[in-house]
C-alpha cells in the first residue's frame, strides 16, 4: 500500500466512525513495514474518555500488538493534525513520522479548537487560563530519587 492509501484509510475510518456515532471525524492508523498494525477513531464520546482520540487510540493498539512500549520503527498517518495530546502520544511512543490530512485550523473552523491548547502549552505557567500550583515538591522527589536509584527500572 502506499502512503496515500494509508492516509484514505485514515480519512475512512475517521468519517465511518463518526457516522456510527463512535465520536468527532478523526480517524489513524499505524504502519510498520509497509503494513497497517492498528487503527484508530474518535472515541471520546462513545467511551466517555477525553483522552480516546484517533492517535492515542492507534497508538494502544500498536503497542498491544507488538506487545511494546515503543513504536520507532512505525509510522502513523492521522485524518487531522494531532492535538498537542496526541503530539506528545507520537513522541513518548517514538513513531518516526506523522502524515496528516486536515490542519488544525480545519479543525477549529468546525469547533476542535486544538489552536487553544497549543498557546495554552506556550504560556508561562502563570499566564495559563488552568491555575496551575505547585505543591510538596520535597516529597514527591523522593519517588524520583528512588526511581533513580532503582537497579531492575526499565528505562523509558
Amino acid at each position: 500500500m502506499s502512503g496515500e492509501a494509508f492516509m484514505r484509510r485514515a480519512i475512512a475510518l475517521s468519517r465511518e466512525r463518526m457516522e456510527q456515532g463512535s465520536g468527532g471525524p478523526f480517524g489513524a492508523v499505524i504502519v510498520k513495514g509497509g503494513v497497517i498494525i492498528a487503527e484508530g477513531w474518535n472515541r471520546v464520546t462513545s467511551t466517555n474518555d477525553p483522552t480516546a482520540h484517533a492517535e492515542i487510540v492507534a497508538i494502544r493498539a500498536a503497542c498491544a500488538v507488538l506487545g511494546s512500549f515503543s513504536l520507532g520503527d512505525c509510522e502513523i498517518y492521522a485524518s487531522c493534525e494531532p492535538c498537542p495530546m496526541c503530539l506528545a502520544a507520537i513522541y513518548w511512543a517514538r513513531l518516526e513520522r506523522v502524515y496528516y490530512a486536515n490542519t488544525r485550523a480545519d479543525a477549529a473552523r468546525i469547533g476542535f479548537d486544538d489552536d487553544f491548547l497549543y498557546r495554552e502549552i506556550a504560556a508561562p505557567l502563570a499566564a495559563r487560563r488552568l491555575p496551575m500550583i505547585h505543591l510538596l515538591a520535597d516529597e514527591a522527589r523522593r519517588a524520583f530519587d528512588a526511581w533513580e536509584a532503582k537497579a531492575d527500572k526499565v528505562p523509558y
